[in-house]
């Protein structure tokens, strides 16, 4: 490993050759903390000095090697907040030491079929921070400034960093319900601990659902405001509206289809999830539907940003050093985290 030279909280950027990066070189494999080049910011980037990474179960599908495809050699990681420390040429959206936040979707082509018709969270050509981009787990990354967001004051560096994407993709999924009063939650996390606030001050009611026995998770929902929660295995006292589906478990689908109303929707708010299994054709009858969320659009940042404030949010994190990745990845992977996992710059 590289003698790194390091920067201290507050000192201003300097150009420093080489950065502290945790990189995934192989799927299935432990990341490796190295230390490598700090990357140039391209013309309309910026060069991000990253104070806060908040760990996504997308950044653990990518480890495990469950989403194809990764950029290898990658450094993960796509809820990420610091400050400008470089701009590239052309780039005048932000000035040097101004925060912001760096979403999952990273870039769109601006010229596909999609990204026309307002839809470019569906481009054709997408980048993806911390899977085809490299992310946020280093002391820097560069990033598109279209594509930063300014972030609310209201919020420190570790607490905005789950807003990037348990905030904003579990916006688009809560949007997916329409006018739903009995939402559904399955899978009481990250994008969950979040949504269940903002549900709450639109006045709907919330049914939570944890792993069965989960009685801390249980208790958890209910102090954010649901008005009940039980296991996964268990049916909610009255027929749900619509229910979103946080954990990638397809095998809560059918049991998710069965709580519905009439006419009530499924929403996957994941983007891996196991297979669904088989269920019978009369819990889908009756107009009830299924569909999935993918990545997310630059509205919906700004809608969730500008709304995250008004409720007000407050996430709940649990910091780690940047070096303790691995073991912030692992205790979600095992459900032992509480809100989200943070690494911090």
């Amino acid at each position: 490993m590289l003698n790194t030279p390091r920067l201290t909280a507050g000192t201003a950027w300097s150009p420093l050759k080489y950065m502290r990066a945790m990189v995934l070189e192989k799927p299935g494999q432990p990341l490796q903390l190295l230390d490598v080049p700090v990357p140039a910011p391209d013309p309309g980037q910026v060069l991000v000095r990253v104070r806060a990474c908040a760990v996504c179960r997308t950044d653990l599908h990518v480890v495990d090697g469950e989403l194809p495809h990764p950029k290898l050699p990658l450094i993960p990681g796509h809820e990420i907040v610091g400050t400008v420390a470089k701009r590239g040429e052309s780039a005048h959206r932000f000035a040097i030491g101004d925060r912001v936040g760096i979403p999952w979707l990273g870039w769109t082509d601006g010229v596909c079929r999609f990204c026309r018709s307002q839809r470019e969270n569906l481009c054709e050509n997408a980048k993806f921070t911390g899977y085809t981009l490299d992310g946020g787990y280093a002391e820097y990354t560069v990033a598109d400034e279209r594509f930063c967001f300014p972030m609310p004051p209201k919020y420190s560096d570790s607490e905005a960093a789950p807003l990037l994407c348990a905030g904003m993709v579990g916006y688009r999924s809560l949007t997916k319900t329409g006018e739903a009063k009995r939402l559904g939650i399955y899978g009481f996390g990250a994008a969950a601990h979040i949504i269940v606030q903002v549900a709450r001050h639109q006045g709907r009611k919330i049914f939570a659902f944890t792993r069965p026995g989960d009685k801390q998770g249980q208790e958890f929902a209910r102090e954010l405001g649901a008005a009940w929660a039980g296991g996964s295995d268990a049916l909610p006292p009255e027929p749900l509206d619509a229910a979103i589906i946080f954990a990638p478990v397809g095998a809560l689908v059918p049991p998710a289809l069965k709580a519905l109303d009439k006419g009530g929707v499924v929403v996957c708010g994941g983007i891996h999830m196991s297979d669904i299994p088989s269920f019978p054709y009369e819990w889908l009858w009756q107009e009830r539907s299924i569909c999935s969320v993918a990545n997310l659009t630059r509205r919906d940042g700004e809608e969730f940003l500008a709304l995250a404030p008004k409720v007000p949010v407050k996430t709940t994190v649990q910091p780690f050093p940047l070096a303790e990745a691995n073991e912030a990845l692992n205790r979600l992977r095992h459900g032992k985290i509480e809100g989200a996992a943070v690494l911090m710059g």
